[in-house]
């Protein structure tokens, strides 16, 4: 399939490497692609650079850029990792927004012109333009910081989240969910990386009302300590309970078994493949089954690259392919 000029508009919201692998494989069947990206990050290299510089979170933003990018040399640039010295473990990329942004004094300018640069295909957005901490409630104690909340363990509650100070949505954001023909929900954490970006106020209600359809590509495993036994069902009610809105129109779950030698490894670090669940209820969205699994493994990397990197992986193409066909069904 050669990419569309049908004109399909296409949003994907998210962060991290659920974006990346979403908009990987969607950038060769569509050319009109905006990526949200949710702006809670405050770990790392990302981390660093907000407390010492007061720049927007450039990690998530950086990836979905390179995702997009027809570019292979630059895009082996901006992903590239210093190893040592003062800049040990803070990558190009990062650096550059950074530096695109204080030059400018507009996070969303410095982004448009590294667009340029990265011969992207499509748009990148912050989903707000606000600098905000994303807390949670535990108990009576209120949780800062993207970072902490992502080593939590919620001992089976459903986490109140919310962003400090109380943001607004970026117009260009609003724009697009409204424009859409198409919208997905990538994987992700489910609370760092979706739900920082679903409770930005307006987020939720834009989703409801777009007369788009609405993906979402359910995670293939459980995060330990916060999403245990989640099912696909059960990923997709929280996405919407943290939007404050019924907006979902497919879900889209991985239906092939991951080699066995795989699942014994992350059974060791309490990791469980999602599982689906027939509904007992009757449901306002479509449940999608296919193969959606990677066969390669990834071999690692820059040692200063600190990610834990996953080896059961979404394939970027099997997912596009499985998006395009919801798009023109």
């Amino acid at each position: 399939m050669e990419i569309s000029n049908l004109g399909a508009r296409v949003v994907v919201i998210g962060g991290g490497t659920g974006s990346f692998t979403i908009l990987t494989g969607l950038k060769n069947y569509v050319s009109d692609i905006t990526a949200l990206v949710s702006m809670a990050d405050d770990g790392g290299s990302t981390g660093v650079l907000r407390d010492e510089y007061g720049v927007l979170p450039a990690g998530d933003i950086r990836q979905c850029l390179v995702a997009l990018s027809h570019s292979p040399r630059v895009r082996d640039l901006f992903n590239y990792r210093f190893e040592n010295g003062t800049l040990d473990g803070h990558s190009f990329g990062n650096l550059f927004l950074t530096a695109l942004e204080k030059m400018t004094g507009n996070f969303s300018a410095g982004v448009e012109l590294a667009s340029e640069i990265l011969q992207v295909t499509g748009k990148v957005e912050p989903i707000t333009l606000d600098q905000v901490t994303l807390c949670m409630k535990d108990g009576a104690r209120t949780v800062r910081h993207e970072r902490n909340i992502d080593d939590k363990e919620f001992h089976d509650i459903k986490p109140e989240l919310w962003l400090d100070p109380r943001p607004k949505a970026n117009p260009a954001a609003l724009r697009a969910i409204k424009n859409a023909d198409l919208v997905v929900i990538a994987p992700g954490s489910l609370y760092t990386s979706l739900g920082a970006a679903l409770v930005v106020p307006g987020i939720g209600q834009a989703l409801a009302t777009t007369r788009a359809k609405t993906v979402y590509i359910c995670n293939l495993m459980n995060k330990p300590g916060q999403t245990d036994g989640f099912t696909v069902g059960d990923y997709a009610d929280e996405l919407e309970r943290l939007a404050g809105a019924k907006f979902l129109d497919f879900v889209v779950y991985n239906n092939h078994q991951p080699h066995a030698d795989l699942l014994k490894r992350y059974a060791a670090d309490r990791e469980l493949p999602v599982e689906y669940h027939a509904p007992i209820k009757r449901l306002h969205y479509q449940i999608k089954a296919a193969d959606l699994l990677a066969r390669n493994v990834w071999r690692g990397g820059n040692r200063s690259d600190r990610v834990r990197r996953t080896l059961i992986r979404h394939d970027p193409d099997r997912v596009a392919r499985q998006t395009m066909k919801i798009f023109f069904s």
